[in-house]
């Protein structure tokens, strides 16, 4: 296959849209059943051993920062390789970075072991009576490391396959036995060990998915052999991935280790739960961005100017999906936590609620110029940024959080994340120009929103915020489909209301037959 006819394959709207769908559903499902989960874990096992078990799920879900962006440049350089049309140089490529991923992940698991009993004894504030369940608990944790980094590779190449679908498949039943794994131990065991232990099972078992999937993908993988020829690109890349990927997590995680420490575990459930509510709207860009990138990679490659595009595109696309979401959660965030957890939580994490909500928004607009910076091979930029914010934020952080307990903590997250965002999108606009007629609109879209947040987070009476977000969110969208969509995009959207109505009279069909 020729480059051009790789470029069209592996960029078509179709399979990005497609692509993007699959991501989507494989985020969107696990978080709603987190919704369910976290209620009962919280009534099940209390506040504080959720505190802990919340921890749990930051190791088990996210320290692919072990990997040290190994598997992020993976994606990348197969991806140049298939838009290159070299795919005799992928076996290697992909077997050196799964050894080295294995061996970087040993390494973690045994700096997270010997880091154990100082995180238990005196780092966190965990109380006497759980600190038997917290050691063990931490220990397991350590020993999934290795499979969390060789996941990440393998995951990588299924990326720049573009096999989100599989992706999906794999990911929905993990993610969805992370959350509920938990639950089901409940009527057994209230104590951590054996909830984290499901945890670690569920990586193995994906860990061991992933790898049939790659070699069903790829046949040719099963060549795959070690060359040291291919070490430096992958370090090169991921050398500069590896300081983000330890830098990011301390400005992502370290609130809640902070607050664990200079205020209480309970704190960290108080803080947590809103943070983990707010947080799952970054599926949407993430979806979107993770199949970005293979595609931006091609194109950036070949110095098309589809790149502009595409990302153009994505960044309306977020807007248009997580403005609305954001609106409603500022609007009505006491009244969620109060259904959704209890009084407690309501009284505790409203207010921190509002501040990640806004610094969250900000968030998912700056994924896309994120992803533009790594596809076009300058990780540096993009970890730059983030160590020179690094030292400003921990001391905003600790200040703020001893301070103003959780709200403090919230406002120094938020704070970080629109700086983040307006560094990433500055970079961005250089690295690959784009028209400043559409910065603009963004921009004073952007303004807009957070003066609508401040606005609708004032004190009113329940029926009166109603009211006035229905009045807003139906202007929102009326502005949306008649000036921010084109004729094209309006077409697609009218197309798949037709799909899906067509599609009714079967699935009643189906419902009628069962009873």
């Amino acid at each position: 296959m020729s480059a051009k006819a790789t470029l069209m394959n592996l960029t078509s709207g179709r399979l990005l849209a497609r692509s993007a769908v699959w991501n989507m559903v494989g985020q969107l499902l696990p978080a709603a059943i987190a919704v369910f989960a976290i209620p009962v874990l919280v009534h099940g096992i209390g506040v504080e051993r959720f505190g802990l078990l919340s921890l749990a799920w930051v190791v088990v879900g996210y320290f692919s920062l072990f990997d040290l962006g190994i598997g992020r440049a993976l994606t990348k350089l197969v991806a140049d390789k298939l838009g290159l049309s070299d795919h005799n140089a992928i076996p290697a490529l992909a077997g050196t970075s799964l050894l080295l991923l294995l061996l970087l992940g040993v390494m973690g698991g045994l700096i997270a072991a010997a880091m154990t009993p100082w995180l238990v004894h005196s780092a966190l504030k965990v109380p006497l009576s759980l600190r038997r369940e917290a050691l063990p608990m931490f220990y397991m944790l350590a020993a999934a490391i290795p499979l969390i980094t060789v996941t990440s590779g393998m995951r990588g190449i299924l990326e720049a396959l573009q096999h989100f679908r599989i992706l999906t498949l794999i990911r929905l039943p993990i993610s969805v036995l992370s959350f509920m794994g938990p639950v089901l131990v409940l009527p057994f065991s209230h104590s951590l060990v054996p909830m984290v232990a499901v945890l670690v099972a569920g990586r193995l078992m994906g860990m061991t998915i992933h790898l049939v999937a790659c070699l069903n993908a790829m046949p040719t993988l099963r060549r795959a052999s070690f060359d040291w020829k291919v070490v430096p690109p992958v370090i090169s890349f991921g050398g500069w991935m590896t300081l983000s990927n330890l830098v990011s997590p301390l400005m992502v995680y370290m609130d809640r280790f902070l607050i664990g420490s200079l205020l209480s575990v309970a704190a960290i459930a108080y803080y947590t739960a809103p943070l983990d509510m707010i947080t799952r709207l970054l599926l949407i860009p993430t979806a979107l961005t993770g199949v970005l990138f293979p595609a931006l990679t091609v194109t950036l490659a070949q110095k098309s100017e589809r790149a502009n595009l595409l990302a153009s595109r994505a960044e309306k696309y977020i807007y248009l999906a997580v403005f609305p979401l954001v609106l409603t959660i500022v609007t009505l965030a006491p009244d969620a936590l109060r259904l959704w957890l209890g009084d407690a939580f309501a009284r505790n994490g409203a207010v921190a609620l509002r501040w990640l909500a806004v610094g969250v928004f900000i968030n998912c607009l700056a994924q896309v110029p994120y992803v533009l910076i790594q596809s076009a091979g300058r990780p540096d930029i993009s970890t730059k940024i983030q160590i020179g914010e690094l030292p400003f934020y921990l001391a905003g952080l600790w200040f703020l959080t001893r301070h103003f307990g959780v709200d403090g903590a919230a406002i120094a997250w938020s704070s970080r994340a629109m700086v983040d965002g307006a560094l990433m999108f500055s970079f961005a606009n250089r690295l690959v120009p784009r028209a400043r007629k559409g910065m603009l609109k963004l921009t004073a879209a952007t303004m807009l929103g957070i003066a609508l947040f401040a606005a609708m987070a004032a004190p009113m009476f329940f029926a009166t915020k109603c009211l006035v977000l229905v009045l807003l969110l139906i202007t929102l969208a009326f502005i949306g489909w008649a000036f921010v969509l084109d004729s094209g995009e309006q077409l697609f959207i009218r197309n798949g209301r037709k799909a899906i109505a067509s599609a009714m009279p079967f699935f009643l069909r189906i419902e009628a037959w069962k009873n």
